[in-house]
């Protein structure tokens, strides 16, 4: 096994069998879900109260810049959507070719279903551009994009990205389940 398969198997057993299992069943109602006033979320055009939001769709992110402080928290669409454009959509379009992604042009998910197809075809897309690196383009800076850094530094934290906003996912799915003190069907 090269080390570009190495670093992708490491993030796709993650994928395989902790993240994408978890995100199964994942209706429109909980995806939408603000567990507290204020979330930032993805919404309908025109109805951000968002100072920047972004996209270009029917529907828009929620965004801001520079970050508010303490930073909003965000639902179970806003963060799928971060990971989708932000952490794997930029780096994909960077550093594997294909269609430029950019948060300010990406057309938002307007389902849990829809968003769940756009990650799944990110991710993918990422997977196989990070097993077909060689050991010297894992060494050096990529050629393109904004980052310095040896392009397995960059792989490494992508799969940290993932596997934290994973993790932040998965924990609003259990708190949805359990709200209001409702016990969960067993499975």
């Amino acid at each position: 096994m090269t080390r570009g398969e190495r670093l992708a198997e490491q993030l796709d057993w993650h994928w395989r069998t902790n993240l994408r299992p978890r995100l199964d069943g994942l209706a429109d109602d909980e995806y939408f879900w603000e567990p507290v006033h204020g979330c930032w979320s993805i919404r309908p055009r025109g109805t951000s109260a968002a100072p920047m939001p972004q996209g270009s769709g029917e529907w828009t992110m929620d965004f801001a810049s520079p970050d508010p402080v303490p930073a909003p928290v965000t639902t179970i669409a806003w963060r799928v959507a971060h990971i989708i454009v932000n952490c794997l959509g930029y780096r994909v379009g960077w550093y594997f070719g294909g269609q430029d992604v950019d948060s300010e042009t990406f057309a938002y998910a307007g389902t849990a279903d829809e968003a769940l197809k756009q990650l799944d075809e990110m991710y993918g897309r990422w997977n196989a551009g990070v097993r077909e690196l060689s050991d010297a383009d894992l060494e050096n800076p990529p050629a393109v994009g904004p980052e310095r850094f040896p392009m397995e530094n960059r792989v490494l934290h992508v799969n940290r990205e993932l596997i934290a906003h994973g993790a932040e996912i998965s924990l609003l799915r259990d708190l949805y389940r359990w709200q209001d003190g409702a016990v969960p069907p067993r499975t």
